[in-house]
């Protein structure tokens, strides 16, 4: 890329950002920051410990929007900078120059489908919940594949993940498994993965060498660690110990550390059993139930509501989001919104990135 087109895409770039600065919903932010900085003025406010935590965690997430909006424009007007200095002749500063507009335009595209994440819960980390569904071993073993696939895909975000339960199986797979993700937004990305996804391939487990199809269900919870968002009665729950099968330290088989809760009235059963003692599990259980209380309630408000149009904004468990075939052809594809990738390997291998933005962008059409 010459220097003429270097700066023809980066004053692109800079008008696109701008727009951005100008969104009503980064208006609203500003607006909604400066009422909180004067609630924090305010003489009696540091004597409610709650609610000096919810002010300065919301002021947290109005700061990351601005932080990384002002770091882009100043990216991007110091590229503008240097390419006005550049001699035409200097290829080694315009090659880097050109790997920035490249940095940078996937930045300002990932900064416009951040303002997309306004829901109430976007902001938080989130627990998944993978399952398998019909297809005998080889749902099992997709599971295992599905799990490994998003703990490449979180490690590729910068997100953490915790392993919080699994039941594993002889030949290597899961019957389930559950695992927290730790990161910014990580509920606003990952709810696009929630529904049933499908595997097509050539079975080894096979003798004939026939094509199987096999499902797993995937399941995306905010993290709820206010307890004031919903009610779970003691008289409604009940909580079973048992002795823990996985990772965990010293105590695992041989004390009874692992926790299962049923929530009576919905037959919600959540279990932990990866912290090293029974009361850490028994806490990270009931944020478990917590989230899918709050996840179902959700779902129930958004299927009443009259406003939901398309397939795109329906949040339905059972619904096949996306299919991953490897024989007879290669193909990846989002029955959502069609988005497709021939390169099945790459896409396990935690590249869904392309997936998860495609559907945010098309999900508010």
């Amino acid at each position: 890329m010459d220097k003429k087109n270097i700066t023809t895409e980066l004053d692109q770039l800079h008008s696109k950002i701008l727009e951005c600065k100008s969104n009503p919903y980064l208006k609203d932010l500003d607006t909604e920051k400066q009422y909180l900085q004067n609630k924090i003025g305010l003489e009696d406010f540091f004597k409610d410990k709650k609610k000096v935590q919810e002010v300065y965690a919301r002021m947290s997430v109005i700061d990351k929007y601005v932080y990384s909006l002002n770091n882009i424009i100043a990216d991007i007007e110091d590229s503008l900078e240097l390419c006005e200095m550049v001699e035409d002749d200097d290829e080694m500063t315009l090659n880097d120059l050109s790997n920035s507009v490249l940095d940078l335009k996937n930045r300002v595209d990932e900064f416009v489908v951040k303002l997309l994440l306004r829901g109430d819960y976007d902001n938080l980390n989130c627990i998944v919940e993978i399952n398998a569904g019909a297809g005998g071993q080889d749902a099992q073993e997709w599971v295992g594949v599905l799990y490994r696939m998003y703990k490449l895909y979180c490690s590729k975000q910068g997100w953490s993940v915790i392993e919080l339960d699994s039941s594993v199986v002889e030949t290597g797979g899961y019957k389930g498994v559950s695992f927290l993700v730790r990161g910014d937004f990580v509920y606003g990305y990952l709810k696009a993965e929630k529904g049933v996804h499908r595997l097509v391939r050539i079975s080894p487990f096979d003798s004939s060498g026939r094509r199987h199809t096999s499902f797993a269900s995937v399941e995306i919870m905010p993290e709820i660690t206010n307890d004031e968002q919903i009610e779970i009665r003691q008289d409604e729950i009940r909580i079973d110990t048992y002795r823990s099968s996985g990772a965990g330290g010293q105590h695992v088989n041989k004390t009874d550390s692992a926790v299962r809760i049923t929530h009576l009235p919905t037959n919600i059963v959540v279990s932990c059993q990866n912290e090293r003692s029974q009361i850490q599990n028994k806490e990270m259980a009931f944020k478990m139930l917590r989230s899918k209380l709050v996840e179902k309630k959700e779902r129930e408000l958004l299927e009443k509501s009259k406003d939901i149009k398309g397939e795109l904004k329906k949040i339905e468990w059972g619904s096949q989001i996306r299919s991953y075939v490897f024989a007879p052809y290669t193909m990846v594809k989002d029955h959502r919104t069609n988005f497709e990738n021939a390169d099945v390997e790459s896409v396990i291998d935690g590249n869904i990135h392309d997936f998860v933005l495609d559907y945010l962008k098309k999900s508010q059409v």
